[in-house]
This record gives structure tokens, sequence and C-alpha cells, in this order.
């Protein structure tokens, strides 16, 4: 008699994609306001980037993204939704 398992079912489409747009937003919205702060380059309906802030607030959102999936098992909204 052998042991084996099912894979898992993957976790609801509604979940991972609601999970993926959180994380996007919360990283963009974040990421952008603290670059924007630290660069000076805040308005008062938020922050306006440009050049090597954009770059690098592109590239925060490239490593949240593969840090989240590949090394921590999971991004922050992943985990709040049970996505993961």
């Amino acid at each position: 008699m052998s042991n084996d398992q099912p894979p898992p079912l993957a976790k609801p489409f509604w979940r991972r994609g609601l999970a993926g747009f959180l994380d996007f937003i919360t990283v963009f919205f974040g990421g952008g306001y603290a670059i924007g702060a630290a660069t000076g380059q805040t308005t008062k309906d938020g922050f306006n980037l440009t050049g090597a802030p954009a770059l690098l607030l592109f590239a925060l959102i490239v490593a949240y993204f593969y840090l989240g999936w590949k090394v921590v098992g999971g991004t922050l909204w992943q985990r709040i939704l049970g996505a993961r």
C-alpha cells in the first residue's frame, strides 16, 4: 500500500488575482511615496517619480514579487488571503 498523497489543489483564481493586485497597489503606493519623499519628488497629490527614482521603484516592485514568490514563500497579501 502506497502512502502517496494527491497533489494539493490550486487556490481559487480570485484569491490569487486579488492578492497580486493588492500586492502591486501596496508596493507601488507605499514604495512610490517613500522613494518620492526621500528624493524630494512628492507633490500635494502624492508623488511624481521620473528618471532614476522611477527605475528604483520598478526594481523595488520586481524585487518584492521575486522575494515573495521564490524566497519567502508568499507575498504579504498572499499570506493574508491564504492564496499561497
